[in-house]
């Protein structure tokens, strides 16, 4: 079919516009990436760094060979994939039930549940509930409070309902319990949307830092974006840092970390990337 000129002009103005958003998006990348791989002296130059004019290595060699650096990554790794695993566990408990159209009084505990989702208690008193539960300076305290998130258990929720009660009821017949139903059946069937919230977990968790810097007070539990913003905020005294001098530039150990802080999730999304419209859209359906 023809297009006509204003269809022609708007279409070119979409294109153009998402390029530049694209390039806004993609530059920031790439210039810390170009100033993580440079010398001191072309990390200095001023302009636009698409890419290292002068190469050189030895702010990634600074960054594989600290203690602090891998400790940090440890630390995080733990809590992204227990965080994210417990968590699609406990969402799914939770989302399963109230899915469920013959749950008593179910209408009663989706409004406390929503309530949550607009009003808290507030950083003072989430404090002092943590420190009553024993949680500060524990590992657990990054996990176990965030451990369900209301949007992604309504989404969840909503996959759920959009299952046909028959293959429920087969089971039921077959002497199947609750608890089978779910991780035999509903689970096995809803894996778009449980990629989707993985995804949208492991994110969280990994960028998260405000917690660890206000619960943690044991530095070999440092999480990796904890320790990042020490370093590109207070860095001063950091053993990472080497001296400025004319071959050495902080910035580019500074670049280096932030590069590897980003890569894990950007080598993880596109593998969950197939998932991601799916179930969000099949999730969101059913109200």
């Amino acid at each position: 079919m023809k297009m006509t000129a204003g269809e022609k002009l708007f279409q070119f103005f979409l294109i153009l516009f998402f390029t530049v958003l694209c390039v806004a998006m993609v530059y920031p990348f790439l210039h810390v990436l170009s100033i993580s791989l440079s010398t001191a002296k072309e990390a200095l130059r001023m302009g636009l760094h698409f890419y290292p004019h002068e190469i050189s290595l030895f702010a990634w060699k600074k960054v594989f060979t600290t203690d602090t650096v891998w400790l940090a990554f440890g630390n995080t790794v733990f809590r992204t994939v227990v965080g994210t695993v417990l968590s699609l566990i406990a969402m799914s408990l939770a989302a399963y039930p109230l899915s469920r159209k013959y749950l008593p009084h179910r209408s009663i505990y989706m409004t406390f549940i929503i309530i949550t989702m607009f009003f808290s208690g507030g950083l003072i008193p989430s404090y002092l509930l943590i420190k009553s539960l024993g949680l500060v300076d524990s590992r657990w305290v990054l996990i176990i409070p965030g451990l369900v998130s209301t949007y992604s258990m309504f989404i969840l929720r909503n996959f759920y309902m959009g299952i046909p009660s028959e293959l429920e009821d087969s089971a039921k017949i077959d002497g199947a319990n609750d608890i089978r139903i779910l991780f035999s059946v509903i689970i096995p069937l809803s894996k778009p949307v449980l990629a989707t919230l993985a995804l949208w977990s492991a994110v969280g968790h990994w960028n998260a830092w405000f917690d660890a810097l206000i619960y943690l007070q044991d530095p070999d539990k440092i999480v990796l974006q904890t320790y990042l913003r020490r370093l590109v905020i207070t860095s001063e005294g950091d053993p990472i840092l080497p001296l400025r001098t004319p071959d050495m530039e902080p910035e580019t150990v500074k670049a280096a970390v932030i590069m590897f802080t980003a890569l894990p999730i950007l080598i993880l999304y596109p593998f969950l990337q197939r998932y991601f419209v799916k179930g969000v859209m099949v999730g969101s359906l059913k109200g």
